[in-house]
């Protein structure tokens, strides 16, 4: 005899099998990307060992790569081309340790890591695309931003050399910093003029763009945040709380040159929030001024004895010219090894 189907019931056994089913795909997805990275590390592997044991020299320049792409495509199919297997005996060259791999970035991710030009940026953006789970496409944003070399230039060899190993670790306010900030995803054109509103329009419009920017641990308050003191009222361009430093972040955007009065200003908002809006188990409130321009002197001198937590950084509209970031951060590592020697 035939039963009739009760409507809810269905609806959440099919609802339970859509689940069990997107679960399943999940899974077999990292699986089968989880083996891909295995495989291709393997065939690195065995490229270079041929070429070890003396059968080939080590150099691009051979034919052993392009006789090795024409009879793998020949006998396997899509997969391996030149530019493929180039970048196979590279994944092995830079990742020599099979434990060090990681299960959550696929060879996608992998392929455009190694398009960085050196080990340390190769290193930083393998533990950073881990910690943060970019996508591809966010991962492909940070490299085109320069990242690794922006936040290279504030520290010293050794901190440098920290950084390519264990990504960006968030554990105090000065981590926060990059000088510049890169936002050319808001689509300002540098040479054009706009309103500082604008510039902060757009921020708000590209708001995931510019959490990316900042970094990890980054939730939006609010935007012209309103301050009363007495009578008068004063706003903040733009309000962050920071979950991993617990504490308020206050960002101000200047559209020109930053002024020892936005320094001041700044001040005022961070004594503010730490008197009536930070409250129990918060960390004292950071301030970050965004200007296209600063005199370091200048900015040395209006923060000169200030208690508070107040940074001051250059934003740029455009992409950094990367050679010259990696000329200057090579630098860094150059003058330190010297004062070793020197000492």
């Amino acid at each position: 005899m035939k039963t009739d189907i009760s409507q809810p019931t269905y609806d959440e056994l099919l609802d339970n099998i859509g689940k069990a089913l997107r679960s399943g795909r999940e899974y077999a997805l990292k699986a089968v990307n989880s083996e891909m990275v295995s495989t291709y590390w393997n065939i690195g592997r065995h490229i270079v060992e041929y070429e070890q044991k003396g059968h080939e020299r080590a150099e691009y320049g051979t034919n052993l790569i392009d006789r090795l792409a024409h009879d793998l495509t020949a006998t396997y199919g899509k997969g391996f081309s030149r530019s493929n297997v180039i970048y196979m005996r590279k994944f092995y060259l830079c990742f020599p340790k099979r434990e060090t791999l990681s299960h959550q970035l696929t060879w996608s991710h992998y392929f455009e890591i190694l398009k960085a030009e050196d080990s340390l940026a190769i290193g930083f953006y393998a533990q950073q695309c881990e910690k943060e789970q970019w996508s591809v496409r966010e991962l492909k944003r940070q490299m085109k931003s320069s990242l690794f070399q922006r936040l290279a230039l504030s520290r010293d060899k050794t901190k440098i050399l920290e950084l390519s190993r264990k990504g960006q670790e968030v554990q105090n306010p000065q981590d926060l910093i990059k000088d510049p900030f890169v936002l050319e995803f808001v689509g300002l054109p540098q040479q054009e003029t706009y309103l500082e509103g604008e510039l902060e329009q757009r921020l708000i419009q590209n708001l995931e763009g510019f959490l990316l920017e900042l970094g990890k641990g980054f939730a939006f308050v609010g935007r012209q945040y309103r301050i009363n003191i007495g009578s008068r009222h004063f706003y903040v361009d733009l309000v962050f709380y920071h979950r991993i430093l617990k504490c308020f972040v206050l960002i101000d955007l200047k559209r020109g040159e930053i002024e020892h009065h936005d320094i001041g200003q700044m001040n005022l908002y961070l004594n503010y929030f730490k008197k009536e809006e930070s409250t129990e188990g918060d960390h004292e409130p950071i301030g970050i001024i965004l200007g296209a321009y600063k005199d370091k002197v200048l900015v040395e001198y209006a923060m000169q004895g200030m208690t508070n937590q107040l940074f001051v950084s250059r934003y740029q509209l455009y992409l950094p010219n990367k050679a010259q970031l990696q000329k200057e951060v090579l630098k860094i590592l150059s003058d330190h090894e010297t004062d070793n020697e020197l000492a």
